[in-house]
């Protein structure tokens, strides 16, 4: 078997950071930001499943979050407002997006990349997962937000209304589960939380 490059490659998610455009207290890379929605991502649907009546795969969720932005390896991690500025930027991001997508299922040997190519590309049976990553996608970044903010950076502040209100937008009960029962607890220091 030849050599494949595919983990070295996404060993460097570590060094690509988040939030370019803002002044960070503190730098989130697009690793920890995977692991991160993977945890929410998992509770999502275990709360659909429990709450709502749901049958998807929490473990599943928690793998697609975690690969969710492993293109950004190649293509860095392009700001919010710059990705969705236009209709022809987000085409052209989109077109490049795949790219990414396919060059780093090129990275593996040829009897896994069947089993890695699901991973990068968003299917119709797996539309509900996809749309638990996406909410837990976006509970992460208000997490970053809060967090922000209790650091006293208020560059974020706009960020955090406009993030809580695309999570309410969404309409998914889970989300509104995650922001009433487990968000207000980053508010708090330490020694509240114990």
């Amino acid at each position: 078997m030849s050599e494949s490059k595919f983990f070295a490659v996404i060993s460097r998610m570590k060094y690509i950071n988040r939030w370019a455009l803002m002044r960070n207290t503190i730098n989130e890379n697009i690793s920890e930001h995977s692991l991160e929605v993977a945890f929410i991502a998992h509770v999502l649907a275990l709360i659909r499943n429990k709450r709502f009546g749901g049958n998807v795969s929490p473990e599943r969720c928690a793998l697609l979050a975690m690969y969710h932005d492993v293109t950004e390896i190649i293509t860095g991690d392009l700001p919010t407002p710059i990705k969705y500025y236009s209709h022809e930027i987000k085409g052209a991001y989109d077109e490049i997006e795949q790219k990414a997508k396919n060059t780093l299922v090129s990275y593996l040997p040829d009897d896994l990349k069947e089993d890695f190519e699901p991973l990068f590309c968003k299917t119709p049976q797996e539309e509900e997962a996809w749309t638990l990553v996406k909410a837990a996608d976006k509970l992460s970044a208000l997490i970053k937000c809060l967090e922000e903010r209790q650091m006293g950076n208020t560059d974020f502040a706009s960020a955090e209304k406009s993030t809580l209100e695309s999570i309410v937008a969404m309409n998914i009960p889970e989300a509104n589960v995650f922001l009433d029962e487990f968000i207000p607890a980053y508010t708090l220091t330490l020694d509240e939380q114990a």
